[in-house]
C-alpha cells in the first residue's frame, strides 16, 4: 500500500480525481482507506462478490483467472491466511471490483469524505458526520457524483458560460504587444504601497523586483520589473547588477524596499518603518497595478512563437482604466451585492492570534471577507454566483458552486505569484492567512492558459464526477503502475451524511465498523480556515440546508486544542474520550474501529491511548502509512501517519508493571522477529508495528497496572514502551539464547538464523559455551557441564572476564539446585532492573520459577 501511497500522494488528480474537486485539509489518501476497507469488510465469504474491472466476473468463492473463473483459492482459505506476517493473500483483491453485502460503516469525523467514498465503492452502506458545514457540503457532492449525469453537468456549465463568461472576461483583456488586437489577461500583478513616514514618498512594498522566470528560448533569464521606468525586462541574473533594456537604468533586482522583520525602507530618504505600524496610522495600503501575464489566441493561431503569444508585460493606461471601469460597475450594481459575503472576518487563532509571525490579517487592514478581493473579482464572482443560482437543477447548480468555491483558493488578493514555476500560488499553501505585499489577481473565468480559474476548476469537478460514475484503480505490479479498466460499481449508492457535533449521534449496536480520521490536537484549526469557503457557499446554500445560517462555522464544539478559545490539551483528551464513547456505543459487539492518527510524540500517544482505553477499547494493531520514517525511538518529536485498529473490550485484568513489562518486552521481540523474517520493512515501520503490539498488551490491563503501589497512567506506560522497543531492537547474545530456549528442538541452523540482523554472532555463543556440537547439538543451560565449567572459571576470577547477567543467573540457578547458599553472591553482585528483567524472561521461557527465586523474591508474579 505504501508504494501506491507514495505515488498517489504526488498525483492525486490521476489516481482519484474525486478528491481534487474541492479542498479539504489533511485529507488522507484514498488508497489508504481502500486498503482499510478491503481488510475490514471482507470477513464472510458468502457475502462477498468479486468482478473483474471492465466486465462482470464471478463470486469470490469461484474467483480465479481461468476460462470458467474457477480457482483453487476459496475465500475461507484466503481470509484465514491473512495475518501480520502474510497479508498478501487478500491483497490480490485490491485492484478488483469487490462488493460486500450487509455491511454498515460509520465515519463520525468524515472531513473530506475519503473513508465514505472508499467504503461505498465496496457497496457498503455508509453513514458520515462532520461538525463543519463545508466538509459536509464537499463530502455530499463527492457521494452524489456517482449518480450525476456528466452530460447534464456539461450542459449546466454551458448555460452559465453563455450567460456570464463574456461579461466577466471583458474585464480581463489587454492590448497585445504584437499588433492591433487584444490578448487575454491570465494574471494581474499588484503591489501594495505605503507613504514614507518621514518624507511622504510613496513606497511600493517590493521585497525584490522579480516578476517571473524566463520561459521558452529565454529560460536562462529572468523577467524583472525596472524600478526606474516600470517596464518588464529580461535580465541574466536577478541577484546581480542589471540594466533595463528599455531605459538603461542600472539596479540590483534582488534589492527591494521590504526587509526582514516586516519593515519597509524609503528609497528617497532611507527611513525604515514597520509595515503594520504604518497601516495602523495610514489605513489599508493602496494597490498599484504594475504588470500582467497574457495569452494571445490571435497570435497563437497565426503561428507566432510561444514567447510572443504568452508572456509578461508592463501595465498600461488601458489596463488601469479597464480595472476602473470594473470598479465603477461594481459600485453601481447594488443588486449584485447579495451574491458576495458581508460577514466580518472572525478573530481567532489563525486570523488574529498569529500576530507574532506577522500574519494578523487585522493588522494588515483586512476587516471583512470582501477586503480579500479586488472590486473586479467581487463583480465577476457575484455575476458568476447569480448565474449558477439560475440553474434549475439543484444538484447541478451545487457542482458549479463547488467549482466556484474551489477557485477561491486562487482568486483573491491573498495569493502571490510563484516566480520560479511561473504560476499562481495557493491561498492555503500554509493553512493560514498570510497577506502578501504584492498580490496577483487571477482571471475569474479563465483564459486558455492559467490555473485556479472557474473554468479550470469546473474541469476538475467534471473529471471527479466522471471518475465517481466509473472508478478505476491503480496498483503496483512488477514495479510498474497498472491502471485497471473501469469498475461498474459507482460511488455513493447507499450513503447518508449529517452535519453537527458527533457527540450527539444516537446510534447503538448498529455499525460493523467505524473507519475515520479524528482531529489531531491543534494541527489545523479547521473551523477558521473553512470560514473562507463557508461565507461564499452560504450565499447560495443558506436557504437550502441547516448549518449555513451562521456568520461562521462552529468553534466551541470542535474537538481540538485552541489557545484562542482557551481549549487545552486536557479538554482535547476529555472530548476525544466522549467521542470514543459514542463510537463504542454505535459499534456492534464484534465491530472494529480503525482510524489514522498523526503522531508527534509519546505524550500525544499517551493521551490518545488514555482516551481510547478509558471507554473500553483495546488497540489490536498499528501500521505505518508511509515507509520513509527515519526517527522513531526515544520520545523524539517525529511526524508520520499511523493506522490504528481497536476493538471493544469488556473488562481489563489487573497486572503488576513488572509482569506486564516482561510481556511487553517479549511481545516487542517476537513482533520484530516475525516481521524481519517475513517482510522487507524499514526500522521505523517495524517500530510502529511493535508499538501496536505493545499497546495491545497494555490495553488488556488499562487502569489496573500497578507500580510501587500506584496505578500507572497510559502516558507513563507509553513512555516506558518507547524504551522497551528500543531495548528490543538492540538484540544481543542473551536475547538470542532466550530465543533458542524458546525454539522447539533447536539446531545450529537456528543459531545462524537467530543471529542475523542482531548484535550477536554464532562464534560468541560458542565461545561462551551457550551451545556445543560435541555429541549432537546441545544448548548451554545451567545444568550443562561445559557451560558450568565456563561460568565457574569466571566466578573464580581465573579467566579475568566480566560475568554477564546470564552467567550470574545460571550460576545462582546451579547453586540453588544443589542446595548451596546464594545470598552472599546476590549481595556481592547486587540486583538491578536488568538482572531482574532477565530472570523473569528466563523463568517465563523455561517455566522454571527458580530463576526468580534465586534473587530473593518468592512472588515471581511481581517480575
Amino acid at each position: 500500500m505504501n508504494e501506491i501511497a507514495e505515488k498517489e500522494g504526488r498525483a492525486k488528480m490521476y489516481y482519484r480525481p474525486i478528491y481534487t474537486m474541492h479542498k479539504w485539509w489533511a485529507r488522507r489518501l484514498g488508497c489508504v482507506f481502500r486498503a482499510v476497507s478491503l481488510y475490514t469488510l471482507l470477513d464472510d465469504p458468502e457475502k462477498v462478490s468479486v468482478f473483474e474491472p471492465g466486465h462482470e466476473g464471478n463470486t469470490l468463492a469461484a474467483y480465479g483467472d481461468g476460462p470458467d473463473g474457477e480457482s483453487d483459492i476459496d475465500v475461507a482459505s484466503l481470509l484465514e491466511r491473512v495475518d501480520m506476517t502474510d497479508p498478501e493473500s487478500l491483497w490480490e483483491l485490491y485492484p478488483k471490483d469487490v462488493r460486500v453485502e450487509d455491511k454498515k460503516i460509520l465515519d463520525p469525523f468524515m472531513g473530506g469524505g475519503t473513508s465514505l467514498v472508499e467504503a461505498s465503492r465496496f457497496g457498503a452502506e455508509v453513514v458520515g458526520n462532520d461538525l463543519n458545514p463545508v466538509a459536509w457540503f464537499v463530502t455530499k457532492k463527492e457521494l452524489e457524483a456517482g449518480q450525476t449525469d456528466v452530460e447534464d453537468l456539461e450542459a449546466a456549465f454551458e448555460q452559465v458560460k453563455e450567460d456570464v463568461a463574456d461579461e466577466i472576461t471583458q474585464y480581463y483583456k489587454t492590448p497585445c504587444p504584437n499588433g492591433d488586437h487584444d490578448a487575454d489577461v491570465m494574471y494581474n500583478f499588484w503591489v501594495k504601497e505605503l507613504d514614507c513616514v518621514s518624507c511622504g514618498h510613496t513606497v511600493p512594498l517590493f521585497k525584490d523586483y522579480r516578476v517571473a522566470a524566463g520561459r521558452y528560448e529565454n529560460d536562462d533569464k529572468y523577467n524583472v520589473l525596472c524600478p526606474g521606468c516600470g517596464s518588464v525586462t529580461l535580465v541574466d541574473d536577478w541577484q546581480s547588477e542589471s540594466v533595463c533594456n528599455d531605459c538603461g537604468h542600472g539596479f540590483v533586482p534582488k534589492e527591494g524596499n521590504v526587509s526582514r522583520g516586516g519593515k519597509y525602507n524609503c528609497p528617497d530618504c532611507g527611513q525604515k518603518y514597520a509595515i503594520t505600524d504604518a497601516i495602523q496610522e495610514q489605513g489599508a495600503p493602496d494597490l498599484r497595478l504594475y504588470a500582467l501575464e497574457y495569452y494571445c489566441e490571435h497570435c497563437d493561431n497565426t503561428g507566432e512563437n510561444k514567447s510572443a503569444y504568452k508572456g509578461y508585460k508592463q501595465a498600461e493606461r488601458y489596463d488601469i482604466d479597464l480595472f476602473e471601469q470594473a470598479k465603477t460597475e461594481w459600485e453601481e450594481r447594488e443588486g449584485l451585492y447579495e451574491y458576495v459575503p458581508h460577514e466580518k472576518i472572525p478573530e481567532g487563532a489563525i486570523t488574529a492570534a498569529s500576530s507574532v509571525s506577522g500574519n494578523d490579517v487585522f493588522q494588515h487592514g483586512y476587516e471583512s471577507w470582501q477586503d480579500m478581493f479586488t472590486e473586479r473579482q467581487l463583480l465577476s464572482l457575484a455575476k458568476l454566483l447569480r448565474s449558477i443560482e439560475s440553474v434549475d437543477d439543484q444538484n447541478l447548480s451545487e457542482y458549479l458552486l463547488l467549482a466556484a468555491s474551489e477557485s477561491l483558493r486562487y482568486t483573491n488578493k491573498m495569493v502571490s505569484y510563484n516566480t520560479t514555476y511561473n504560476k499562481i500560488g495557493d491561498f492555503f499553501r500554509n493553512n493560514s492567512f498570510t497577506p502578501p505585499t504584492y498580490p496577483v489577481e487571477n482571471n475569474v473565468w479563465g483564459a486558455k492558459w492559467g490555473s485556479g480559474t472557474f473554468s479550470a476548476m469546473f474541469d476538475m469537478v467534471k473529471t471527479g464526477v466522471e471518475y465517481a460514475n466509473s472508478p478505476t484503480e491503480r496498483h503496483i505490479k512488477d514495479g510498474e503502475t497498472v491502471k485497471t479498466p473501469e469498475f461498474s460499481q459507482s460511488i455513493g449508492e447507499n450513503a447518508e451524511i449529517h452535519q453537527g457535533d458527533m457527540r450527539q449521534l444516537d446510534y447503538e449496536d448498529e455499525f460493523d465498523a467505524v473507519i475515520t480520521d479524528p482531529p489531531y490536537y491543534d494541527n489545523i484549526i479547521y473551523s477558521e480556515v473553512a470560514d473562507y469557503f463557508y461565507v461564499w457557499q452560504k450565499v447560495l446554500l443558506e436557504d437550502e440546508y441547516p448549518g449555513f445560517d451562521q456568520d461562521k462555522t462552529p468553534r466551541v464544539e470542535s474537538i481540538v486544542t485552541n489557545p484562542y478559545l482557551d481549549k487545552t490539551a486536557e479538554d482535547f483528551e476529555s472530548e476525544l474520550g466522549q467521542a470514543f464513547s459514542v463510537i463504542k456505543r454505535a459499534l456492534k459487539d464484534d465491530g472494529s474501529l480503525t482510524f489514522t492518527y498523526h503522531h508527534s510524540d509519546s505524550e500525544s500517544w499517551g493521551e490518545l491511548l488514555e482516551s481510547l482505553c478509558n471507554v473500553g477499547f483495546e488497540v489490536t494493531a498499528t501500521y505505518p502509512i508511509t515507509a520513509d520514517i527515519n526517527k522513531f525511538i526515544g520520545g523524539e518529536a517525529v511526524s508520520f501517519d499511523i493506522i490504528v485498529v481497536a476493538r471493544p473490550l469488556d473488562e481489563t485484568e489487573p497486572a503488576s508493571w513488572k509482569s506486564l513489562r516482561r510481556d511487553i518486552y517479549r511481545t516487542a521481540r517476537r513482533t520484530r522477529k516475525q516481521l524481519e523474517e517475513n517482510r522487507e520493512l524499514s526500522r521505523g515501520d517495524i517500530g510502529v508495528m511493535e508499538m501496536g503490539a505493545c499497546f495491545r498488551e497494555y490495553s488488556k490491563h488499562h487502569g489496573k497496572v500497578q507500580r510501587g503501589g500506584e496505578i500507572m497512567s497510559a502516558k507513563e506506560v507509553v513512555q516506558e514502551i518507547y524504551g522497551i522497543i528500543q531495548e528490543a531492537s538492540d538484540i544481543g547474545v542473551e536475547d538470542v539464547f532466550i530465543d533458542l530456549l524458546d525454539t522447539p528442538s533447536p539446531s545450529f541452523d537456528d543459531v545462524n538464523k537467530l543471529c542475523r540482523g542482531t548484535n550477536a554472532k554464532p562464534e560468541e555463543l560458542k565461545e561462551m559455551c551457550l551451545y556445543n556440537q560435541d555429541d549432537g547439538f546441545q544448548l548451554g543451560t545451567w545444568d550443562e557441564e561445559k557451560r558450568q565449567a565456563y561460568i565457574q572459571e569466571r566466578v573464580n576470577g581465573d579467566g579475568g572476564d566480566h560475568l554477564s547477567n546470564l552467567d550470574k543467573l545460571q550460576f545462582l540457578r546451579y547453586r540453588y539446585e544443589k542446595g548451596q547458599a546464594v545470598q552472599n553472591y546476590v549481595q556481592k553482585w547486587g540486583v538491578d532492573d536488568d538482572l531482574r528483567e532477565l530472570a523473569g524472561r528466563l523463568a517465563d521461557v523455561t517455566g522454571d520459577d527458580a530463576y526468580a527465586r534465586v534473587l530473593g523474591d518468592r512472588d515471581i508474579t511481581s517480575y
